[in-house]
């Protein structure tokens, strides 16, 4: 009985986060939601302002498309997170741990370490659809997320989406990511700040 509360209660978990993905990355782009993901857009309101984020797009899309690249697996959602992704200007290809139920596979979802070097606005881009939640590893204080941007396929093809929110430099945050069957458990991710910091590379 406590086994099958406990299933029942990662499941729920995992559920709730989910609930901000869309489309998949695997649907041809003629098919994939050019807009905010159906669901998230109800929880995070679509980016007004997108020059700078397209231009941060922009300059992240020549890492993900020549690195440099990282290959991590992100630790399980729920426990401590050692994963580092913290590298600037780097292509990280994140592997997300299964979340099966018996036989069946029904996500994935996993938790990376970020530490901004100063105080500003991210942007997470990532090659596809997830569910992205932000957390201050020190004190388990949700950051609420700014807006989401879905990146046009003319600004670049190899990034899809992207959330932005504002971080204190020298802070360690969790970023949990999360996917639903039939997303693929693995995704790039690029993590620049919007703005300036670009513009002076």
């Amino acid at each position: 009985m406590l086994k099958h509360l406990s299933t029942h209660a990662l499941i729920t978990s995992a559920a709730l986060l989910f609930a901000g993905c869309g489309a998949t990355e695997e649907q041809a782009p003629e098919t994939a939601a050019p807009a905010p993901m159906p669901q998230q857009s109800e929880l995070i309101a679509a980016c007004v302002d997108t020059e700078e984020l397209a231009e941060a797009a922009e300059h992240s899309c020549v890492h993900a498309e020549f690195g440099p690249f990282e290959s991590v697996t992100a630790a399980p959602l729920g426990g401590p997170s050692f994963v580092d992704v913290s590298a600037a200007h780097t292509a990280f290809n994140i592997t997300l741990p299964a979340i099966t139920y018996q036989q069946w596979t029904l996500g994935y979802a996993g938790s990376v370490i970020f530490t901004p070097e100063e105080s500003t606005e991210y942007a997470f881009l990532t090659s596809g659809f997830r569910a992205v939640r932000v957390v201050n590893a020190a004190t388990n204080e949700e950051v609420g997320l700014e807006c989401h941007y879905a990146v046009p396929q003319e600004v670049c093809g190899s990034l899809r989406s992207a959330v932005t929110a504002d971080l204190e430099g020298g802070i360690d945050y969790r970023v949990d990511f999360a996917a639903v069957v039939p997303q693929a458990s693995s995704f790039l991710l690029v993590i620049e700040e919007t703005g300036h910091a670009h513009a002076e590379e």
